[in-house]
C-alpha cells in the first residue's frame, strides 16, 4: 500500500465516526418530523397550527440570539431559506386541506430527496457512492407506492409536489448556510427566528388576522410542535454540517415509518401488503445509505 493509499484510509476511517452520527441525528430528525406534521394535521385550522408552530419556535430560541454568534457570511442563505421555508408551509398547509394525511405526506417526503440529489450530485457535484444513490431511488420509490391505488386530486397533487420540491430546494440551501455560518447552533438558531416572524406575518395576512383568534385553543399543541421542531431541524441541520447532503437528506425520509405508525394507531389506519412492502423498501434504503 502506498503512502497515498495509507491516507486516503486513515482519512475514510477518521470520517466514519462523524457519518454514522450525522446518519443517526437524520434518522432521529424524520421520526420527530413526522409527529410534528400530525400535530399541525389534527389541528382544526392547519394554518394557525402551523403559524403557532414556528412563532413558538421562535420564541424559545429568541434569548439565544444573545449568546451565538452572529451568523456572518451566512445572511443570505439565510434570507433565501426563510423565502424557501414560506413558500415550503404555505403548500405544505393547502396540501393538507385537501388531502389526507397518509396521501399528501409520502408525495412531498417521496419527492425530496430525489430533487435533493438530482441538485447536490448532479449539479452541485457532491460526492456519493452507488449505494447511496440506489438507497436513495429506494427510499423515494418505495414512499411514492404508498399514494398507488388512494384517491388524490390534482389540486393535492400539485400542492405536494411543490412541497416536495421546496424542501429539496431549502435542504440544498441550508446544507450550504450552516457550513457558512461561524457554528451551526448560530446558524439554527438565527434561522428559527426568522421563520417565525415570517411565517406569522404570512399566515397572519394570508387568514387577515383571523388565526390569532385561535391562540388560546391552540397555543398549548403549537409550543409543543414548535419545541419538536426545533429539535427535529436542528438535528438536521447538524447534521447536513457533517456530512454529504443527498445521502443524509434521504434519510430523513425514513420518518414515513413513524407517519404510517401514527396512522395506525393513532388514527386508526388499516396495514396492507403494499404498505408494509414500503416500509420495508424504506427501510433498506437506508440501510444501504448508512452503509456507504
Amino acid at each position: 500500500m502506498t503512502r497515498g493509499d495509507e491516507e486516503k484510509t486513515a482519512a475514510h476511517t477518521a470520517a466514519m465516526p462523524a457519518y454514522t452520527l450525522a446518519a443517526a441525528m437524520m434518522i432521529a430528525s424524520g421520526s420527530i418530523h413526522a409527529v410534528v406534521n400530525a400535530i399541525v394535521k389534527g389541528g382544526r385550522d392547519k394554518m394557525a397550527a402551523r403559524a403557532f408552530t414556528d412563532a413558538a419556535a421562535a420564541i424559545i430560541l429568541l434569548p439565544a440570539i444573545l449568546i451565538v454568534p452572529l451568523p456572518h457570511g451566512a445572511w443570505g442563505w439565510l434570507a433565501a431559506s426563510a423565502l424557501g421555508h414560506a413558500i415550503y408551509l404555505y403548500a405544505l398547509i393547502r396540501a393538507y386541506q385537501v388531502a389526507d394525511f397518509t396521501a399528501a405526506y409520502p408525495v412531498l417526503r417521496g419527492t425530496a430527496p430525489v430533487v435533493t440529489a438530482l441538485a447536490t450530485i448532479g449539479w452541485l457535484g457532491e460526492p456519493a457512492t452507488v449505494a447511496q444513490v440506489a438507497g436513495i431511488a429506494l427510499i423515494a420509490g418505495a414512499m411514492l407506492t404508498l399514494t398507488v391505488g388512494r384517491h388524490i386530486g390534482r389540486a393535492a397533487l400539485g400542492w405536494s409536489l411543490l412541497t416536495g420540491v421546496t424542501i429539496a430546494a431549502y435542504t440544498v440551501i441550508d446544507a450550504r448556510g450552516v457550513r457558512a455560518a461561524p457554528t451551526p447552533t448560530s446558524y439554527i438558531v438565527w434561522l428559527f427566528v426568522l421563520m417565525g416572524g415570517v411565517v406569522l406575518v404570512m399566515f397572519g395576512t394570508a387568514s387577515k388576522g383571523a388565526i390569532f383568534a385561535q391562540v388560546r385553543r391552540g397555543w398549548r399543541p403549537g409550543a409543543i410542535a414548535g419545541a419538536l421542531s426545533i429539535v427535529t431541524y436542528g438535528l438536521a441541520l447538524s447534521a447536513l454540517a457533517l456530512g454529504p447532503t443527498a445521502p443524509l437528506a434521504a434519510l430523513r425520509e425514513t420518518g414515513m415509518v413513524t407517519a404510517l405508525l401514527i396512522g395506525i394507531f393513532a388514527l386508526g389506519e388499516r396495514v396492507t401488503g403494499r404498505r408494509a412492502l414500503a416500509v420495508l423498501g424504506i427501510l433498506a434504503g437506508a440501510a444501504l445509505i448508512v452503509a456507504r
